[in-house]
């Protein structure tokens, strides 16, 4: 059964690197915000349409390569950021007023994938599955508190985005070791 389970996924944790870089950017992208409150508000902005366009990128790269298995929300998810990164590209005005909601709606994508994928490894058999979801849940958390009160968010979104940023990359940093974990037990099999 194991066996069989690990063919299924063999391409998919082949390239368990691309979510760690994924899980990196969004974990300097939080340090960076963190570090910098002071900076003006749209070169925030401009931060986050770099990081939303790198993410979206890589991800959608990391989808293409695993279509055997389980790739739609890898792929949906790295669309979704690449538009989110191209609308904030195309209008800087509308993405300060905004940015509450880019962040927070996209996070929840991303916490609810989270939430899925924390529930296939448990299917795989991974012991410490929980983990990830409690970091899943806590992005998921996170993410309402940005969409609830968007005026409370604006004020704060510079410490809200920096904790979510660096809890979603830990999910994803994470995430990319348990499918290194598998790709080592499936080389040994």
């Amino acid at each position: 059964m194991i066996q069989r389970t690990f063919k299924k996924i063999e391409k998919t944790i082949k390239r368990w690197y691309l979510m760690l870089i994924v899980g990196i950017i969004f974990v300097v992208m939080g340090i960076w915000t963190f570090a910098t409150p002071l900076t003006s508000y749209a070169a925030l902005s401009i931060v986050f349409v770099l990081g939303f366009l790198i993410n979206g990128i890589t991800e959608v790269v990391f989808a293409l390569g695993n279509r055997d298995y389980n790739w739609g929300w890898s792929l949906a998810l790295g669309i979704l950021s690449a538009i989110v990164g191209i609308l904030m590209l195309l209008n800087p005005g509308i993405t300060m007023a905004t940015l509450p909601y880019y962040v927070g709606f996209t996070l929840l994508f991303r916490s609810i994938s989270g939430m899925v994928t924390a529930y296939d490894m448990k299917e795989y058999g991974i012991l410490d599955w929980g983990s990830l979801m409690v970091n899943a849940v806590l992005g998921l958390l996170l993410s309402f508190i940005l969409l609830w009160n968007p005026v409370f968010a604006g004020v704060n979104v510079v410490i809200w985005t920096a904790v979510t940023f660096i809890v979603l990359g830990c999910y994803t940093i994470y995430y990319s070791f348990k499918l290194r974990k598998l790709n080592k037990m499936m080389k040994e099999k």
